[in-house]
């Protein structure tokens, strides 16, 4: 089985090359945004990266200073954002266009060079060396386990610019034999349900909650701002409309990386194999969630799916109907069992915080649909602080999860911000 692995490392940058780099990541999101653009004049959307390699590929050698490779991996990145639109259409989701405007490059062998202690990167004009900066005891950390291992394989990195810092996250990947279709299947996994709502933004089976309090708080802060340039109605404020609006992306941006950041450490710490959200079509609809929430929670889908994909966890999402009012304690289901953010059953009277309850039931929808198909590697249950959930929601220790499997069972806690 192959595994991959994304070291962040910082970059020593001065302030010359600062500007060639800034310079090339604004002509790559150009590029990326042409093709992009492109793919969605036709009636049907081109997802096909030969076509769009034809199509697009001199134009965007005209009117960018990048080179053959760099243009070539904006059209990829292009075509895969592409591609991801028309599934979700298949699966009868909403998507719009894409909308390239995360401050990033990608780089691959042909445009980039990694060393042992510095990378060079092609440019708009032409290459930059740049020195790692790396912990001065490695022991333990990525950089020694993967990324100067023998064991792993270098294919790749993104250039970030993050905190007024230049990153690099370098790809590694190395193909791990199994000793048993046991150890591929990692049947000892456990799910860990999310729940993400307007109050508190996400909050895990494990009883980690992650507030909206900040989120919403510069949310009004950045919308009164808009709405005071749009009353003067003059050039300036026009331009410094654009400027709040890419402020407020790239802090929310942060606290999103953040979250995921988090949320994909609790999912390892706990040794889980599956993250499960609730499927995000309606999910205005059903919280009264804003559109700015429903950007944010499209935002943190997709960083903890890439970010889980380091950790070789899977993320997955389940039909959401009547997690918020079904009980996880006995599955009595009723309108009038949650009250606001309390949930009491009227049946078992099993009372908690109903965004927690709603978390455990996603975790729980996620494995009844796996165990009643043919995947002999389903998760043991849904992973709470200490102990699990089994499918049929009855609480299991530790003690006699290990009992059962034969695994011993630990108990991590995490807290998230």
């Amino acid at each position: 089985m192959e595994v991959r692995r994304a070291v962040p490392v910082t970059l020593d940058v001065d302030s010359d090359d600062a500007a060639l780099l800034e310079t090339t990541v604004d002509e790559f999101l150009f590029a990326a945004q042409y093709v992009v653009d492109h793919a969605f004049q036709a009636e049907y959307v081109t997802t096909s990266k030969s076509q769009l390699q034809d199509e697009t590929y001199d134009d965007v050698r005209d009117q960018t200073p990048l080179n053959a490779g760099l243009v070539q991996n904006a059209r990829n990145k292009a075509a895969e954002a592409c591609k991801s639109v028309v599934e979700r259409w298949k699966q009868g989701k909403k998507a719009s266009k894409p909308s390239m405007t995360a401050p990033h490059v990608v780089y691959d062998h042909r445009t980039a060079t990694f060393h042992d202690d510095y990378v060079s990167l092609a440019t708009t004009d032409g290459r930059v060396e740049a020195d790692y900066r790396l912990p001065e005891d490695m022991d333990g950390t990525p950089h020694a386990e993967y990324l100067f291992s023998d064991e792993y394989e270098v294919t790749g990195a993104e250039l970030h610019r993050k905190h007024g810092e230049w990153q690099l996250h370098i790809h590694t990947k190395t193909d791990v034999e199994f000793d048993t279709p046991e150890q591929a299947t990692t049947e000892n996994g456990t799910v860990l349900g999310v729940d993400l709502g307007v109050n508190n933004l996400a909050v895990t089976s494990t009883g980690t909650f992650w507030t909206g309090a900040e989120f919403d708080h510069w949310r009004r802060e950045y919308e009164k701002r808009r709405g005071d340039l749009q009353a003067c109605g003059t050039r300036w404020a026009h331009v410094n409309m654009q400027a709040v609006g890419r402020k407020e992306e790239g802090r929310f941006n942060l606290t999103l990386h953040r979250i995921a950041n988090e949320l994909v450490q609790e999912a390892h710490d706990h040794g889980c194999s599956v993250i499960a959200f609730e499927d995000l079509t309606d999910i205005r609809e059903r919280t009264g969630a804003s559109w700015g929430h429903k950007w944010a929670f499209d935002r943190l889908y997709g960083y903890v799916q890439y970010k889980a994909e380091q950790h070789s966890i899977t993320v997955e999402q389940v039909v959401p109907e009547n997690t918020s009012r079904r009980c996880s304690a006995c599955g009595f289901t009723h309108p009038d069992n949650r009250d606001s953010e309390k949930f009491e059953c009227l049946k078992c009277g099993y009372e908690n915080h109903a965004d927690y309850n709603a978390a455990k039931n996603i975790g729980l929808r996620y494995l009844r649909r796996n165990q009643t198909g043919d995947d002999g590697g389903a998760p043991l249950g849904v992973r709470l602080n200490s102990g699990t959930l089994n499918v049929n929601g009855e609480y299991e220790s530790p003690t006699d999860v290990s009992a059962r499997t034969g695994v011993h069972a630990e108990s991590h806690r995490f807290s998230g911000g």
